[in-house]
Order: C-alpha cells, then sequence, then structure tokens
C-alpha cells in the first residue's frame, strides 16, 4: 500500500511535469504574442504620434504666423489708439479752451447783466422818488407847476408863430394860478408878468386877416387887366396931335369929330414904350395872367406864415410882372399902387423878450428863500402869544390855506 502510494505519488509528480512544461511553453507563446502585439501597438501609436506631431507643428506654424498677423494688427490698433489717443488729447485742450471761453463770456454777460440791473434799479429808485415828489406836492405846488407851463408857452407862442393874443392869455391865466397858489414868494413873478402884459399891449399887430383879403381882391382883379396886343414887325410910334387945316370951317371940324366918337366904338388905339417882340394868343395872355395869380399865391402863404421875406419877394416879382406884361392904364396903376401899399407894411414886429418871470419861476426855492430872510424873526412873533389872546386865533388861518389839499384836489388842479 505504501508502494502503491509511493508509485502513485511518483506518477502524479510526472504528469504534473508533464502538465507544467506544456502550461509554461504555451504561457511563453501566449506571452511573446503579447509582446508583438504590444510592439505593434507601440509602433502604431509611434506612427500616429509622429503623425500628430507632424499635424501640430504644422497648426504650430500657422499658429505662429497668425500670432505675427495678430501681432501686426495689434500694432496697427496700437498706433490708431494713438492717433485716437492724440486727438483726444486735441479735443479735450480745445474743449478746455473753449470752455474756458464760455466761462468768461458767461461772466462778463452775468457782469453787465448785473450792471444793467444796477442801473435799472437806479433808474427805477429815482423813478419811485419822483413820483414820491409829485404825490407829496401840495395844491399851491401843482398850481405853481401849471403857471411854469403856462409862461413857457407864452414865450413859444410869441416868439416861434408871433401870436402875441395866445401869449397874451397864457400870461393872464399864469398870473391867475400864482395868485391861487397863495405862495408869497411868487410875488416878484407876478409883477414881472404884469410888466410883460404891458409890453404886449403895445405891440402893434398888423392886420393879417385884412391883409390877406386886400390880395385876396387883388387877385380876383387880374381878368380885369388889360394885356399888351402886340403885331410882330411893328415899332411904337408916339401919338401925333391932330393939325387943323388953316382954312377948314368949324362945321368939318364938328364933323370929323362925330365920326372920330363914332369909331371909337369899334376901334380901340393904344400906345406902348415897350418894345414888342410877337403876337399874343389866347394861351399865352391867360398864362401870363395864371403867373401873375400864382405870385400873388406865395404871398398870401408867405403873409399866413408870418415870413417877412418870402411875403415882401412875392409881391415884388407881381409888381414887376405887372409892369412887363399889363398896360399901364388907371386899372393897371391902381393894382400896382396897392401892391406897393401892401408891401410897405411889415408883418413881423419886434416882440419883447418875456422870458425873465419864467427864469425866476424857475428859481423859486430862491425866492423862498430871499422871503423867509424878509420876513421877521419869529422870537418877535412868539411875545404877543403870552400876552395877547386873540392873536393865537388868527395864526390858524393862514395854515387853513394849504389843509384842503387832499387827492381830491390834486388831480383837480392837475
Amino acid at each position: 500500500m505504501a508502494e502503491l502510494s509511493e508509485k502513485q505519488e511518483q506518477n502524479v509528480g510526472e504528469s504534473n511535469k508533464v502538465h507544467r512544461s506544456r502550461s509554461g511553453f504555451w504561457f511563453g507563446i501566449i506571452t511573446l504574442l503579447i509582446i508583438i502585439a504590444l510592439a505593434g501597438a507601440g509602433f502604431f501609436l509611434f506612427t500616429q504620434l509622429r503623425e500628430e506631431q507632424a499635424s501640430l507643428d504644422s497648426e504650430v506654424n500657422k499658429g505662429d504666423m497668425q500670432l505675427l498677423e495678430l501681432s501686426k494688427q495689434i500694432s496697427g490698433y496700437q498706433s490708431q489708439l494713438a492717433s485716437v489717443q492724440s486727438q483726444l488729447a486735441t479735443l479735450e485742450a480745445s474743449i478746455a479752451g473753449k470752455d474756458t471761453h464760455f466761462t468768461k463770456t458767461l461772466e462778463d454777460f452775468s457782469r453787465l447783466h448785473n450792471e444793467k440791473l444796477d442801473s435799472t434799479r437806479k433808474e427805477l429808485n429815482t423813478a419811485i422818488q419822483q413820483v414820491q415828489r409829485q404825490l407829496s406836492k401840495t395844491r399851491g405846488d401843482w398850481l405853481i407847476a401849471d403857471a411854469e407851463y403856462l409862461l413857457s408857452t407864452a414865450n413859444e407862442r410869441l416868439h416861434l408863430i408871433g401870436d402875441v393874443n395866445t401869449a397874451r392869455q397864457a400870461l393872464e391865466a399864469a398870473d391867475q394860478r400864482l395868485r391861487e397858489s397863495g405862495d408869497a414868494a411868487v410875488f416878484k413873478v407876478r409883477e414881472q408878468i404884469v410888466k410883460d402884459i404891458a409890453a404886449l399891449n403895445r405891440v402893434e399887430e398888423p392886420d393879417i386877416v385884412g391883409m390877406y383879403s386886400s390880395i385876396q381882391t387883388q387877385a380876383s382883379q387880374i381878368d380885369n387887366l388889360t394885356l399888351f396886343l402886340p403885331y410882330a414887325g411893328k415899332t411904337p410910334t408916339p401919338p401925333k396931335a391932330p393939325e387943323k387945316p388953316a382954312g377948314e370951317s368949324q362945321e368939318g371940324q364938328d364933323l370929323i369929330d362925330s365920326a372920330l366918337s363914332g369909331l371909337e366904338e369899334y376901334v380901340t388905339i393904344r400906345h406902348t414904350e415897350q418894345p414888342i417882340k410877337a403876337t399874343l394868343t389866347q394861351e399865352e395872355a391867360q398864362f401870363i395872367k395864371e403867373q401873375l395869380r400864382l405870385k400873388l399865391e406865395s404871398a398870401k402863404v408867405a403873409l399866413v406864415q408870418r415870413n417877412e421875406t418870402l411875403y415882401q419877394a412875392g409881391l415884388a416879382d407881381a409888381k414887376k410882372w405887372a409892369e412887363q406884361h399889363f398896360m399901364q392904364d388907371a386899372q393897371t396903376k391902381s393894382f400896382i399902387a396897392e401892391l406897393d401899399r401892401m408891401k410897405g407894411i411889415q408883418i413881423h414886429s419886434q416882440y419883447p423878450d418875456i422870458s425873465l418871470s419864467l427864469k425866476m419861476l424857475r428859481d423859486i426855492v430862491k425866492l423862498r428863500l430871499e422871503t423867509d430872510k424878509a420876513m421877521p424873526s419869529p422870537e418877535p412873533a412868539a411875545e404877543p402869544k403870552s400876552k395877547q389872546e386873540p392873536q393865537p386865533k388868527q395864526e390858524p388861518e393862514p395854515a387853513a390855506a394849504p389843509a384842503p389839499t387832499t387827492p381830491e384836489s390834486a388831480p383837480a388842479a392837475q
């Protein structure tokens, strides 16, 4: 049994050795196959890696080219950015200059505006003060101001237009205003106004209406004046007295006289000392008369305007025209004599100076000071108040004159 077991163990060991050798062989073959597979896989991977490396190298080269292009673009962008920055700096400088200019302009405008506002405030304050002064005036002040206006109007009407009546009425109205004012300082002004009125009363005014009517009457008589009726080629001959024959009887002379008196109804004989130029037509005769009428019209206009020079020139032209173109018969001589009479009348008189009263009234403050100095001092006037009782009753009476100066009376005075 022991031997059988040992033989079985030997058989088993040998079978195990054979089995192990066969398994090792197949293991080696398998290992070799694995190694060959791994080598092929490694070669394949190596070739793939080389291809990938080549592709990567080409891509890297492309990337380098792109990087170069990008670097070029970046450098261009940088140059553009630098130019844009320089432009921005220029714009900032110009904006800063314009900002300073606008700021300065705004400051100047605000300064001028403030100056105008200050001047406007001053003018408004002055106007308000004037209005306050006007409102604070009493009725006497308004009457004095009205009298000053009337005196100024009298001077203007007298020296600019020559209207003596209106100037006299304005002086009388101014004297009435000063009398109603109750101001003692205007007494000297009223004295001067009285003198001015007396001076105006001594002024002799020409009768403008009568002179105008006379010129109008002369113009209406122009159609009745006789023009020269000359004939071409004729010279004026002096008139000759008819000669009486020695042997003619008185009866024959009577017959001749009766025949001549009959012819006078149909024939008119005129003599002239002026040279004859040409025969006048009806239109030329009418033109001569219209020219004379026009000269008289210009004289009338100058008479109404009180223009002495044009008035005298118009009458002189009318006289000269009448002497040259009309027959010097009785009617024409009467016409020229009337022109000479009107020419001798002066239409502009020498007016007196009435401006002294206006000057005195404009200096009313000085007159009031002089009046206050001329009045007695208040100290002696205070003594009777303690001694006599009736005197205080008389003092409120002069004070009652300015008392009615209410707002209702001021507009009435104005």
